[in-house]
């Protein structure tokens, strides 16, 4: 546990952070503009932002604890986030300096209540990883406990002595800082500061869990129970604490090790094929999925034979579970109301059901986003997977690069489960194009997402069916409207609600007022300068009066905008 004096110094230091970046960002965002040097303060904000991005790269690493999580998190959040800062905020590793095994003994001593040469028959002092949270050693279990498993060699995760504190101080920082950055509404206005640190609380202590984790390899294991093709790792209960995870040792050969495959007579581009297969399942079979399958948490593990006679000779194995995602009812019904917008290539309704699912945030005006879909519908609407796989990369990226520049100038904020889908597909993807260089995403996940659009036939016929009755319904009540709408316009009721032009007329009067003050501040300031030589006192007392104007210039309307 960290001592109060080092907590305080930690949350200190993480808020001075936030205040210099703050200060950038109303300095840049705020205050330049405000004074007609808007070109000026964008010219420069890519260097600005990957400055900040490195500088927070250089806290992590040196704070350690969840700092390096916040970092990977903030990375993920391409729906907020500039590419300058996620970019350089990706390849921040969560690999730190293992915790001295004194430390760790004592901690995984006190969580079993028993000696650690008791509860193991052995244990590695050095880790085979270490991270942020924790750090894993190698074991074997004690012969009780290997007689009643089946097995001896495990793999046992001890938390980082002190982490819990650590945690919470860093918790209750970024609080404070969400807090702050609500109040502005140059931030606010895109994004939603203290949804995003609850939800990253949420996941963080989930996290430090182990029960969570042990719960969830269960669920996984049971998934897969009956399939040849994958291996997951079996929990030794009586050895797994909240703060001590006791898992069978299933490791072998790391999946991105295309040398060793090969040395071990495997076919990497088939491997590529099946852990596509087994992580597009997870998605759309069960619905419940490994959100974190980087190369570091999955191992091909070679078979003396194929199992059953068919299929590989050789099983994937999964570890780690403590990141995982869940295709909930509600996602599913967002992503049927999707495919209905879709298959009519109609934007609006394609705005309506991402905002039915909590994407937008309430504050968001999306004619922007409509003309986007609309130019994506009329570029790729209607192509199948065959026609979609011979469309040059280069314009899915420039496409891709427009389209996100349209939806970061949103209040676009996806949810925790939309992420963890693109996270766990986008890690997919990179790990079998690593295996197969030929490797073709629309190939492998054709044939779920057909399934998908099969198993929702019904549903979608039905809400196809209420969608054809609401039309029908405005089309016989449209003649009596616009009957109506000629008779107020010859009575001369006819009222027209303008809110972009009442908006650009309040504009154009606050930068009148701001004329005017700005006028008030030069006159005063020179005046006083002016008075200087001869009446001093008269002079100092105009030129600080001159603040006063030069305040309302930078800042008029501010309290209620920001």
């Amino acid at each position: 546990m960290p001592s109060a004096g080092s907590g305080r110094a930690r949350y200190r230091r993480i808020l001075r952070f936030a205040l210099r970046c703050l200060a950038q960002i109303l300095w840049f965002e705020v205050v330049l503009p405000r004074v007609g040097l808007a070109r000026y303060a964008e010219r420069g904000r890519a260097t600005r932002l990957t400055g900040i991005a490195q500088r927070f790269h250089v806290l992590a690493v040196e704070l350690g604890g969840l700092m390096i999580k916040v970092g990977q998190f903030l990375s993920s959040r391409l729906d907020v986030l500039p590419p300058e800062i996620t970019t350089e905020l990706a390849g921040l590793q969560d690999e730190v300096p293992p915790a001295s095994f004194p430390a760790i003994r004592q901690l995984a001593e006190a969580e079993l209540a028993v000696p650690l040469d008791r509860a193991y028959a052995s244990f590695e002092e050095a880790p085979v990883a270490a991270a942020s949270l924790g750090q894993a050693h190698r074991a074997r279990l004690a012969a009780p406990d290997a007689a009643d498993s089946g097995f001896e060699r495990v793999v046992v995760k001890v938390q980082r002595p002190g982490i819990q504190g650590i945690v919470d101080v860093d918790l209750a920082a970024l609080r404070r800082v969400a807090g702050w950055l609500s109040h502005l509404r140059v931030v606010s206005t895109h994004v939603d500061p203290r949804a995003l640190v609850k939800e990253f609380t949420k996941t963080s202590l989930e996290e430090i869990d182990y029960l969570h984790e042990a719960v969830g390899a269960e669920r996984f294991r049971e998934m897969f129970a009956d399939d040849p093709r994958v291996d997951v790792p079996e929990v030794v209960w009586e050895r797994t604490t909240r703060r001590v995870l006791t898992l069978s040792d299933v490791a072998a050969i790391k999946i991105n090790d295309i040398e060793g495959l090969r040395a071990a007579g495997i076919d990497p581009a088939e491997v590529a094929r099946v852990f596509a297969e087994v992580m597009f399942e997870q998605l759309f079979g069960h619905g419940y999925f490994h959100a974190d399958p980087h190369p570091g948490n999955v191992f091909v593990t070679p078979l003396a034979s194929r199992p059953g006679g068919e299929g590989p000779a050789w099983r994937l194995a999964f570890v780690d579970f403590g990141m995982m995602g869940e295709v909930t009812d509600e996602l599913r019904g967002g992503l049927r109301r999707l495919l209905i917008a879709i298959a009519a290539r109609d934007g609006r309704g394609l705005i309506d059901s991402i905002q039915d699912v909590g994407v937008l945030l309430p504050t968001a005006s999306t004619a922007e986003l409509e003309r986007a879909f609309a130019q994506l519908f009329d570029r790729f609407g209607g192509m199948g997977f065959a026609q979609l796989r011979k469309v040059d990369q280069r314009e899915f990226r420039e496409f891709g690069q427009e389209f996100g520049a349209v939806v970061r100038a949103l209040p676009f904020q996806l949810p925790e489960s939309f992420l963890l889908v693109i996270r766990s597909m986008s890690l997919t993807s990179g790990v079998c194009s690593s295996l197969d260089p030929e490797f073709n995403i629309w190939d492998a996940i054709e044939p779920y997402a057909t399934r998908l659009l099969r198993e929702e036939s019904g549903n979608i016929v039905l809400t196809a069916a209420r969608e054809a009755v609401s039309i029908a319904g405005i089309a016989l009540r449209l003649p009596q409207r616009i009957d109506a709408l000629i008779t107020r316009i010859n009575e001369g009721t006819v009222t027209v609600t303008t809110p972009a032009l009442d908006r650009r007329l309040r504009r154009i009067e606050r930068l009148l007022r701001r004329a005017v003050g700005a006028v008030t501040f030069a006159g005063a300031l020179v005046g006083g300068i002016l008075l200087m030589p001869s009446s001093a006192p008269a002079g100092i007392a105009l030129v600080c009066a001159s603040v006063l104007p030069l305040l309302y210039v930078l800042f008029a309307g501010s309290v209620r905008r920001l």
